[in-house]
């Protein structure tokens, strides 16, 4: 009997107990909400701990339109060498980024504020393809957040891929081949299409487990180029994205430069040099790609004055391609320096759409001389057709004819023969 006060004390003691911990916890409760209503108040982000920075985005837009855009503009002079291209053509390829994509629309916010305009966000894009400067550095002039300016270019070149890379980058239909091939033969090179080569961009921020992969001869990470470019410096093909660890010879392997001509869709090209006839056309490439019919390449240490003149000519038209990424490099600084963004697709695009407004830009300035490049006409949209397909014996003739060392021997002589009666007269 004796032990019952005993378990009774205890039971008092075990709620007394709970009671204090239970009040310890409310007071830790409360001082972490008032904590956290502190934090609150204090950023007033829509995400507890973001910032919120007041932009000045609708003085941002205005600034940015009388400096460049009203009728009376104060840089009026100045607008072709900062955008890289005349007003009407970027206000043309704002309207179609517009159009496109409702990103670039100008909307208001939930409380009735205006958001950036598309001019903000289209020139916060340009500013970092032409100037290659950081997406940081542009909102003191165009008021644009750093995240909202990568939104921006990210959106406005698969906008500009998607609108304008069918009119401007794609295989030269009939008008353009006879044009063509009428600017090789006032330069010696009767059937040329093009000069052919490889630029290496670096990348900056590849992962560490790639670097090994992207590490070639230029001793860092780069992505490769291959393309082709006219006398007029428009590049007719690229394909861009092979590790930098590969050489012209292995890009060449996997380029679908020589497609359309395997599957018989290429145009036909029959001309006679020296007494010779030729059925394709080529491209002026340098000493590492390979002996085919495809290609006329250089004469390393020329012997007689022949070859010696050869050679001086072909190295001189050759060099169409290296202008074309010298142009291409100084107009959109950001693929000649190296790359700051972490995923190969985004690299893709933004060369791909700097490649399609270096070739708008040729066009809007006159230097293709008025031509048209819009691919109608001559070459209508191509229809799936179940009538006639390409025999697979066809297709590997084509191929041996491309890959023929025999022929591309026979080219270079009588191109050779060709130059020297052309230079004699």
């Amino acid at each position: 009997m004796d032990r019952y006060p005993d378990i009774l004390e205890d039971i008092l003691h075990f709620y007394e107990d709970s009671d204090d911990e239970w009040d310890m916890l409310l007071a830790e409760t409360k001082r972490e909400e008032e904590s956290r209503s502190k934090r609150r108040n204090k950023h007033r982000g829509s995400v507890p701990g973001h910032r919120i920075i007041r932009h000045g985005r609708v003085e941002g837009h205005e600034r940015l339109y009388h400096d460049y855009f009203a009728p009376n503009c104060v840089y009026d002079a100045f607008f072709r060498r900062r955008f890289r291209m005349g007003r009407p053509l970027f206000l043309r390829i704002v309207n179609g980024v517009e159009q496109y994509d409702p990103y670039f629309v100008q909307t208001t916010d939930a409380i009735g504020n205006l958001r950036l305009s598309s001019l903000q966000k289209v020139t916060a894009a340009f500013r970092i393809l032409t100037y290659g400067t950081p997406a940081d550095s542009i909102d003191e002039y165009v008021r644009i957040g750093e995240s909202t300016a990568i939104e921006s270019l990210r959106r406005f070149v698969q906008a500009v891929i998607a609108v304008f890379g069918d009119e401007y980058l794609r295989p030269p239909n009939n008008n353009d081949i006879a044009r063509l091939l009428a600017i090789g033969e006032q330069r010696g090179f009767p059937s040329m299409l093009g000069s052919i080569d490889c630029m290496h961009w670096k990348w900056k921020n590849c992962p560490t487990a790639w670097q090994g992969m992207y590490t070639g001869h230029c001793h860092e990470p780069t992505i490769i180029l291959e393309a082709v470019a006219s006398q007029d410096l428009w590049i007719w093909h690229a394909f861009f994205g092979l590790p930098g660890s590969l050489n012209d010879i292995n890009v060449l392997e996997r380029s679908p430069v020589f497609a359309t001509l395997t599957e018989g869709r290429a145009p036909p090209i029959n001309y006679r040099i020296n007494g010779h006839d030729y059925t394709m056309g080529y491209y002026l490439a340098n000493g590492i790609y390979p002996n085919w019919s495809t290609f006329v390449k250089t004469i390393p240490c020329p012997q007689g004055l022949k070859r010696k003149h050869y050679a001086a000519a072909q190295e001189s038209v050759r060099k169409d391609v290296e202008r074309a990424f010298g142009v291409l490099q100084a107009r959109f600084a950001i693929v000649r320096g190296p790359a700051r963004f972490w995923d190969e697709e985004t690299l893709a695009y933004i060369m791909k759409a700097c490649i399609i407004m270096h070739n708008m830009i040729i066009e809007d300035e006159g230097a293709t001389n008025d031509n048209d490049f819009d691919g109608s006409g001559e070459n209508p949209i191509v229809q799936v057709s179940h009538v006639h397909t390409p025999e697979f014996v066809d297709f590997i003739q084509t191929h041996h004819q491309i890959r023929s060392n025999a022929s591309h021997s026979q080219l270079q002589s009588d191109l050779i023969e060709h130059l020297w009666q052309r230079y004699g007269q």
